[in-house]
Parts: C-alpha cells; sequence; structure tokens
C-alpha cells in the first residue's frame, strides 16, 4: 500500500511537468524579445521599428515593446498573427535544424507568418525557395523545442 500511495504522490508531483509544453524563444536576458521591436509594426508598417517600454506586454513568457496603444491592443486580440515565427530565430536556420540569431532588418511575412533572418543575405538564401525552406523548417521547429526548449 505505501508503494502505491508513493507511486501516486510521485505522479501528482509529476504532473504539472508533463502538462506544460515546452517552449522555445529567442529572448534577451530581461526576457525581451524581438530586440525591443513592436511585432504588430512588422506588418503595418513593413519595418521593424523600436517599442516602448511603458507600453511592454508580456505574453508567453515573453516580453513585447509596441509603439501604440493600438498595436499593444492588436497584439492582446490576436497574438499568434503577429507573435514571430519559430521564436523568434532565423527561419533559414531553422531550416537546416539549428537556431541561430536575427538581424530584425532582415525580416519579412511569409503566409501571413512574420519570418525573421541572420541577415539580408540569408534571407536572399532562403527565398530562393521560400516555399520549401518554411516547410523544412515546420518540421524541424518541434524538434528543436523539445531539444532545446524549457
Amino acid at each position: 500500500m505505501k508503494k502505491l500511495f508513493l507511486a501516486f504522490a510521485l505522479a501528482l508531483l509529476a504532473w504539472p511537468a508533463l502538462a506544460q509544453p515546452k517552449s522555445l524563444l529567442n529572448l534577451d536576458k530581461s526576457g525581451l524579445a524581438l530586440q525591443g521591436h513592436d511585432p504588430v509594426a512588422f506588418f503595418t508598417d513593413n519595418k521593424p521599428v523600436k517599442g516602448k517600454p511603458e507600453l511592454g506586454l508580456r505574453h508567453n513568457g515573453a516580453l513585447y515593446y509596441f509603439t501604440t496603444r493600438e498595436h499593444r491592443d492588436q497584439f492582446k486580440a490576436a497574438p499568434a498573427k503577429y507573435e514571430p515565427a519559430f521564436g523568434g530565430y532565423c527561419a533559414f536556420g531553422v531550416s537546416k535544424g539549428k537556431l541561430v540569431e536575427i538581424d530584425v532588418d532582415a525580416f519579412q511575412i511569409v503566409d501571413g507568418k512574420l519570418l525573421l533572418q541572420y541577415s539580408k543575405g540569408v534571407r536572399a538564401d532562403f527565398n530562393k525557395d521560400s516555399k520549401g525552406n518554411l516547410v523544412k523548417a515546420e518540421a524541424n521547429w518541434p524538434a528543436l523545442v523539445e531539444k532545446k526548449g524549457k
């Protein structure tokens, strides 16, 4: 009976860890995403724009800064639309099974997703077969999250 109780107690203790999926985000030491750039601005202004700390919002473990309250409200209403794909890591790197830092100026919107790249040259290489590279990145992402995520 004691062994059964002990097994049950251990299972209950392990339950939260099993229930929470891993996350893998490209953040700075303070948890800031996109190097402080407004995620909505990539879509509305078609360029990276630094957000304001006073308009910050935490979402899924990441801190996002916004340029306006309207952008923050847009993000709150549909975060999946504006969050960077692949946790904010370089999409071409993910297509190769690697986590690579990004240059926010090398962003692109593909199929409605915010993709970030290591550099504009890497973005050009990615775009030689953007659909194929996106499929590879999407296939590689779950294994990277499982291996490197928290």
